[in-house]
């Protein structure tokens, strides 16, 4: 048996919500061991994560829908059940550049992201073939053209499927994904890039940012729309600079926080302590 419940919860702010949530876990056993809610005052919309252990809860996680829809019904509730300890079947997708890739493997051996069961690794080039072949995972290798965008994007649909995949992570992937990929995967696919955009687009943002004599860079990763780069954020860092650093300089320091940047929001997802609404997150720590 797993040992705890995780229910993420979000509907219209009115009275009552807290201790009707609370009452449901308590009159069935359940041991509650962290709870956090948000009133977004200006939309008017409640937000709650509440955690509980599974021995002695009375209800198995298989009659949650049974058990507590009529609750949630009553209150009008958004909500998603989960049950910790199931790692959840994760693919990730790289370009060329392959640190953040790097980081998130030596994180997952490290026991970082105990949530995650890493199951393949996609990717347009061959760069990333060795690593994957070096941790022992699936290596899926698809060019994508303008030509064959389409066709890459079902070949990599059926490796997925073929997986479970659930989850995906953007980790440097240098492609658009189409709104037919995106919409498959709802808040499951994450992404990371440096936080110049729309200022500095191209292939060349930190040379852009050199030049222009910036102060801060910065990096961040969000929840992947079919609007480009204009999901909801689940996590930024930045770091100052100044006229002393070069643009290799720059570089080193938006990669560093590209790689924690990443982990943050990765590692939070698979806790489950994300909320959204419309385009913002509420994030439970």
């Amino acid at each position: 048996m797993h040992s705890h419940a995780v229910l993420l919860i979000s509907c219209q702010d009115r009275k009552g919500i807290t201790a009707a949530v609370t009452d449901f876990v308590f009159r069935r056993g359940g041991n509650i061991v962290d709870a956090a809610q948000h009133a977004d005052e200006e939309a008017g919309v409640f937000f709650m994560r509440i955690e509980w252990e599974l021995a002695g809860f009375e209800t198995a996680p298989d009659a949650m829908a049974g058990e507590f829809g009529p609750l949630a019904e009553r209150f009008g509730m958004s909500w998603e059940f989960y049950v910790t300890g199931v790692p959840v079947n994760t693919a990730i997708f790289v370009s060329r550049q392959l640190h953040c890739l790097h980081d998130l493997l030596f994180r997952h051996k490290a026991g970082q992201l105990p949530n995650a069961r890493l199951s393949l690794i996609v990717s347009n080039h061959h760069d990333a073939e060795p690593v994957a072949r070096q941790w022992g995972i699936d290596f899926l290798h698809t060019p994508v053209f303008r030509e064959n965008k389409r066709a890459a994007e079902e070949a990599q649909l059926d490796a997925l499927r073929a997986r479970g995949v659930e989850f995906i992570v953007l980790a440097r992937y240098h492609q658009i994904l189409t709104e037919d990929f995106t919409r498959r995967y709802p808040r499951r696919i994450i992404n990371i890039h440096h936080s110049f955009l729309p200022a500095f687009a191209g292939g060349d943002p930190y040379g852009q940012a050199h030049r222009k004599g910036v102060k801060i860079i910065g990096a961040t990763s969000h929840y992947v729309i079919p609007a480009l780069d204009e999901g909801p954020i689940i996590e930024q860092d930045t770091a100052r600079i100044s006229h002393r650093h070069a643009v290799s300089d720059l570089v080193d320091i938006g990669q560093d926080l590209e790689r924690v940047v990443l982990y943050r929001a990765v590692r939070w997802h698979l806790e489950r302590r994300v909320l959204s609404c419309a385009n913002k997150t509420v994030i439970f720590d």
